[in-house]
């Protein structure tokens, strides 16, 4: 039992997060010889680093034809849009679902499916808010598409918000990726866009919570209509 009330709490931390939680972790002793109240300040703001950086593990689905989601968050936007054109992958128009990431979700985004990446992207940008439309074209960002066996692709894409100022990759062009795969993480608030392809319906609804590597997001195999929500 003690076990598992402590699992609940204290999750591994991505090495990316080792160097923020010294940072914050040297700060808060400066601040304790300055002054307490502001020595527990600081305290906080180094535990919410260390959750920020959380890479817990994930259960993902391993039937065939599932998509699962990239990222923890809410769905944010779903709508009809051209994938980034720096991929060169056409110009018509897909469904594209966003998740938008706050400062307290888990920031380390895996793939939604098994595949090959076949192109990959990064485009420097400004720093809208993330759960604004023009997040997508304008911010900073790194697009991913990744191949499946059956042929089709899939296309996500990492986008920097208003806080964050640096999308970490850890794939390149060429590799093979299982699905929920850690693929990167984005520093500190952003949103992941995912292009379905041609014909696949979502099946999750706007304002759903998601989380990465588990949530299904859509089913290659199913012809379900697009999934509607409300809040209760």
């Amino acid at each position: 039992m003690s076990v598992s009330m402590l699992s609940t709490f204290i999750k591994p931390m991505h090495k990316e997060g080792r160097r923020f939680v010294a940072i914050f972790a040297g700060v808060t002793v400066l601040l304790f010889l300055l002054s307490d109240v502001l020595g527990w300040i600081g305290v906080g703001l180094t535990i919410w680093c260390y959750y920020f950086f959380r890479d817990p593990p994930r259960s993902v689905p391993q039937r065939e034809g599932l998509i699962v989601s990239p990222a923890d968050g809410i769905v944010s936007l779903i709508e009809e849009a051209v994938p980034p054109a720096e991929l060169g992958i056409g110009d018509a128009p897909l469904t594209r679902v966003s998740v938008f990431m706050s400062v307290f979700n888990c920031h380390v985004n895996r793939a939604p499916v098994a595949g090959t990446i076949t192109a990959m992207a990064y485009r420097p940008g400004k720093f809208f808010n993330a759960s604004l439309d023009k997040a997508s074209s304008d911010n900073e960002r790194n697009s991913l598409c990744i191949e499946m066996a059956d042929g089709r692709s899939i296309v996500v894409v990492q986008i920097a918000g208003l806080v964050a100022r640096r999308i970490v990759g850890f794939v390149q062009k060429g590799q093979s990726l299982r699905t929920g795969e850690r693929f990167g993480l984005i520093r500190f608030g952003s949103r992941l866009d995912v292009y379905l392809p041609d014909g696949v319906n979502p099946l999750v609804a706007l304002g759903q919570t998601m989380v990465a590597g588990e949530t299904v997001l859509a089913d290659l195999t199913s012809d379900e209509p697009r999934r509607m929500g409300h809040e209760e």
